[in-house]
């Protein structure tokens, strides 16, 4: 299952569905992206895959288009914003085993996560990078909330 990036944050999403809405309306090579947006292209591509995954860019022979779903998120309010990622980030990692536990530690989620062989956060700074991607998109989203003892899934697993 994909996952959201280490690296990919709220902030450089915006920024990117941005330029590539203004700055380049069709299609750009992504060094032309990089070179407008003043980032290396290491400290680019994780947001550049994290918005391939949620479906708001199509990356082809190293050339980046906005999509209509991208499109909509970057002209939406911030409340459709917000919509648009809790309808997505249920389907990515580590979102989909955080929703599927309910209630959970980041520790918790960390073992779950490895335990069905998902490495994205298997690094140094793994629980803290997971710790991040928990707040920064899903209490941003809506999909999770903080609770006294971890966090908690807004949206139940559907069990079958």
């Amino acid at each position: 299952m994909e996952s959201i990036e280490p690296n990919a944050r709220i902030a450089d999403l915006v920024g990117l569905l941005y330029v590539l809405t203004y700055v380049f309306p069709d299609r750009t090579d992504l060094y032309e992206l990089e070179k407008e947006m003043e980032v290396d292209l290491d400290d680019l591509m994780p947001i550049v895959y994290t918005a391939a995954r949620l479906g708001f860019v199509h990356v082809v022979d190293g050339d980046i288009e906005i999509t209509g779903l991208g499109k909509e998120y970057i002209l939406g309010s911030i409340k459709r914003r917000k919509e648009i990622l809790r309808q997505i980030l249920d389907r990515l990692e580590p979102f989909a085993t955080a929703i599927s536990m309910g209630d959970f530690t980041v520790d918790d989620l960390y073992d779950a996560l490895e335990a069905k062989g998902i490495q994205t956060y298997n690094s140094p700074s793994g629980r803290r990078d997971l710790e991040v991607i928990l707040i920064e998109w899903g209490i941003y989203s809506g999909l999770i909330r903080k609770t006294e003892d971890g966090f908690e899934a807004v949206k139940k697993a559907v069990k079958s």
